[in-house]
């Protein structure tokens, strides 16, 4: 009988994150690393990567919620950027890992901003455009603008 609720509670479980990661993705065209990374160089435009959780995790749920929800957030975000999102639920490929240890994830959460070639964009400070914390929507938004001129005065 244990062995039975188990089972069913495991499966509410990862039910649940599977259905919060296609919930995620509904507005954003959320792409693989891989695909990601061949679309970028091919059409010239900067990668958003998002190292992601979204079930249980208070970034992920805000960045869901308050910023990936906004219409004129995904807007910008699709047709200016090339968005990865790279679940932290799922067993990593070489590359992802790659990537997140290139920029100190340490297997948690972590937002990206990368130019066509894969490289971190800095900001006009010089700091490198990495987040692990939540980024409010306005504040998204500037970054967003921020990168698109980067990228057009290059």
């Amino acid at each position: 009988m244990k062995a039975a609720i188990l089972i069913i509670f495991l499966f509410f479980i990862f039910t649940g994150n599977a259905l919060a990661e296609e919930k995620y993705a509904e507005k954003v065209n959320w792409h693989s690393l891989k695909d990601g990374v061949k679309k970028a160089k091919l059409e010239k435009k900067p990668i958003l990567v998002d190292f992601g959780i979204v079930k249980g995790c208070p970034r992920c749920e805000f960045l869901m919620k308050n910023v990936y929800s906004k219409d004129e957030i995904v807007k910008k975000i699709n047709s200016d950027f090339i968005p990865v999102f790279i679940s932290l639920m799922k067993e990593l490929t070489p590359e992802e890992k790659a990537l997140g240890e290139k920029y100190d994830y340490k297997n948690d959460c972590l937002l990206l901003f990368l130019d066509s070639e894969g490289n971190i964009i800095k900001d006009p400070g010089g700091k490198k455009m990495c987040f692990a914390d939540k980024v409010e929507p306005e504040v998204f938004i500037k970054y967003l603008e921020q990168v698109k001129s980067k990228i057009l005065n290059k």
